[in-house]
């Protein structure tokens, strides 16, 4: 197999990730907003049939199905999954997106004691190896300066037959659509944050490359057994102009342990 296309800038990792830190915990309190309204909308049946699709029934199962949420955000997969009687630990880098996180699920609570949240670097997990019968994560990995590091730690948590869903886009590639009419999801950002968020697109590498097809080629060299593209979820989960559509084309990563 050729080298994977991959530089890590290590003397810039940290002020990348500062930076990251700095734009969503600017964006915490609209982004929690944002998800309260998502909660209760049709949006998040369509949500939980696509991640469901992957994941045995918790009713029926023998064991709790342990799900880890990377980049959590304010928690909207911890709660969806966490009402569905998963067992669910969500984590982000930014403290005040695990604040909001937690109100959310104080919000939408009671759970059966199987939900939690808490600070930590999605390219740096402190789990034992093996502890997670998947992982899922939304909107991340564009933001990650060592995306490759990442992609060895969730194949890391996860079990023996376990799966990785991911669901990201090219932003960067389309990056002028955050000032477009059509991205309803970014009406209420402010000008400063969009330009934040186009500086952030190019100053990452992976930015730099064809997505989703380097990611599979990334996750078969790790080791996955099996890892499969869609590349029509956006027509499926943004199949009308709502208050949560983006234009940008986002894509779902299915990979097995």
């Amino acid at each position: 197999m050729s080298e994977l296309k991959y530089i890590p800038f290590e003397e810039e990792s940290d002020e990348i990730k500062n930076k990251v830190t700095d734009y969503w915990t600017e964006r915490a309190d609209s982004f929690f907003a944002q998800r309260q309204h998502e909660l209760k909308s049709s949006k998040a049946a369509q949500w939980l049939s696509e991640i469901t699709a992957f994941l045995p029934d918790p009713k029926t199962a023998n064991a709790p199905i342990r799900i880890l949420d990377v980049g959590c955000g304010t928690g909207y997969f911890v709660v969806l999954l966490g009402k569905e009687g998963f067992d669910v630990t969500g984590i982000d880098l930014t403290q005040e997106m695990i604040k909001k996180a937690k109100e959310l699920i104080r919000d939408h609570g009671p759970y059966p004691e199987n939900v939690q949240v808490m600070e930590m670097d999605a390219e740096k997990l402190s789990f034992e190896d093996e502890s997670f019968d998947a992982v899922v994560t939304r909107n991340l990995t564009w933001t990650l300066p060592h995306p490759i590091e990442a992609y060895q730690e969730w194949y890391r948590v996860l079990k023996k037959g376990g799966v990785l869903l991911n669901f990201d886009a090219e932003y960067a590639k389309n990056a002028h659509s955050l000032f477009s009419v059509e991205s309803v999801a970014h009406k209420d950002i402010s000008d400063k944050l969009k330009e934040d968020c186009h500086e952030l697109y190019h100053m990452l590498t992976i930015s730099t490359f064809d997505r989703p097809e380097w990611d599979k080629e990334v996750l078969t060299h790790i080791g996955f057994s099996e890892v499969r593209t869609d590349l029509s979820f956006a027509d499926r989960i943004f199949a009308e102009k709502d208050e949560f559509y983006i234009p940008d084309k986002m894509f779902m990563i299915a990979a097995e342990k």
